[in-house]
């Protein structure tokens, strides 16, 4: 059996085309789940911890006191891992420091005078709060913490919290790895909670548990859905941090070797992911088609499952007529994750008419491993075709622009006649006196 389901665009008709860029949204929005994570948020709106505990206990299996939720000093200090994932974690977290400071020296605050005696800008300032959700369960993720935290930190903001569910079959140990990560930098308010009780907690702040402003953190569909239906109740969250996906656009020139690694990266997180692979070229998918099977036997049995769902029935190989489709059909998918392999004349005619994209990665040097891991470009990315609307976490996710405006009275007097007639034709008699009563006699203006 082929691995890469293979399909021509000039064939496909317009259900083709939708349900090929149509992914993964049934599962994040199918009503029975909205329903019971709705109760699972109202539990924990009414109950605190005691609501927390018991989604630990249910869900994960694991029982843990309200005194417990917390992780305590003695587990910082306890927390190890082994050299090299120690430097790993310390190389990933300077290349995110370098790429959010350079990010944040365009955020300054700013003004200019638009007319005489008038001045407006902005005050840039970070959110007061933010608790980061790190998933847990299927393997350890300490790339997910760093991606979240360090930005948030780098951003300024006050009062970080992270919650993470407990290893499966413990008794409430949290990934050694991820304490690792929030040690170095600075962050101790560390929760073991279930994931959407986790995210209910953080919008709600239980007796332990601190409320915070904004939520972010990518997850399974019952965490999606927590984090949207958190938006209800006042908190920020971002949309959507949902299954995995990636798309490589491919000419003649790339080696298929790499193309299939690369295609592996993104496709073996699980069966939900979704992979695409855009070219120009037949001959290039039939190539690729003999590297992954080779490849895919290399993978574990779980892993290879998942690769062969991601680029089966999820996504698989599409052939385009030329380079300009290649790019319309991306920027029509809106992927999580994008790679450029084509010939180097081609890149920057290529690159610039990509606009929808969590991140474009230029080159087979350029894998989205590196760029999951190290590179240092958000990697926390929005899936299901909001990178139409919406970018990846950076510092920018954690900072608020606050508009300041200063008129003296030459100004103000200048912009009356404007202010008095658009009040009076929208119906608004208040907005217009504030305006009338400065222009009375006597009055100090």
């Amino acid at each position: 059996m082929s691995v890469l389901r293979t399909q021509r665009w000039v064939d496909m008709d317009e259900a083709a085309r939708d349900a090929l860029v149509a992914r993964g949204l049934d599962d994040i929005f199918d009503p029975s789940l909205r329903s019971a994570i709705g109760e699972l948020i109202d539990d924990v709106r009414e109950r605190g911890d005691d609501a927390v505990c018991d989604a630990l206990a249910r869900f994960d299996g694991i029982e843990v006191a309200p005194d417990g939720l917390r992780v305590s000093d003695d587990e910082f200090d306890a927390a190890s891992v082994s050299d090299d994932v120690d430097a790993a974690i310390d190389d990933a977290v300077t290349h995110l420091r370098a790429f959010n400071e350079r990010q944040l020296e365009r955020f300054g605050d700013w003004s200019f005078e638009s007319e005489p005696g008038l001045v407006v800008g902005e005050k840039i300032s970070p959110v007061t709060s933010a608790g980061l959700f790190t998933p847990s369960g299927k393997a350890s993720y300490p790339s997910v913490t760093f991606q979240l935290a360090v930005p948030a930190v780098v951003a300024g903001v006050p009062a970080l919290a992270v919650v993470v569910p407990p290893a499966p079959g413990g008794r409430g140990e949290v990934d050694p790895a991820v304490l690792v990560v929030c040690r170095k930098l600075g962050i101790r308010d560390v929760f073991r909670v279930n994931g959407p009780s986790g995210i209910a907690a953080l919008g709600f702040g239980t007796e332990r548990i601190p409320r915070v402003a904004k939520v972010i953190g990518p997850g399974s569909p019952a965490v999606t859905i927590a984090q949207v239906e958190m938006q209800r109740h006042g908190v920020a969250t971002v949309m959507l941090l949902g299954p995995t996906e990636s798309l490589v656009i491919a000419d003649g020139s790339a080696d298929p070797v790499r193309l299939a690694s690369d295609l592996l990266i993104e496709a073996e997180h699980g069966t939900d992911s979704s992979v695409v692979l855009l070219t120009t070229e037949p001959t290039v998918v039939e190539a690729v088609e003999t590297e992954l099977t080779g490849q895919l036997a290399a993978l574990p049995a779980a892993r290879a499952e998942a690769a062969a769902a991601a680029l089966g029935p999820n996504g698989g190989a599409v052939v385009v007529d030329d380079l300009e489709t290649a790019v319309d059909v991306a920027n029509r998918y809106a992927p999580e994750h994008l790679q450029v392999a084509v010939a180097d004349e081609h890149v920057e005619r290529v690159v610039g008419r990509l606009v929808n994209a969590g991140e474009i990665l230029i080159g087979q040097h350029t894998p989205f491993s590196a760029a999951n891991f190290v590179i240092g470009c958000p990697a926390s990315l929005p899936t299901s075709g909001f990178a139409h609307v919406s970018s990846g976490i950076t510092a920018a996710t954690f900072l608020k622009r606050t508009a300041v405006a200063r008129a003296d009275r030459s100004a103000l007097e200048r912009m009356s006649d404007s202010v008095i007639a658009l009040a009076d034709h929208e119906g608004f008699p208040a907005h217009a006196a504030a305006i009338r009563r400065r222009r009375r006699p006597g009055v100090n203006r």
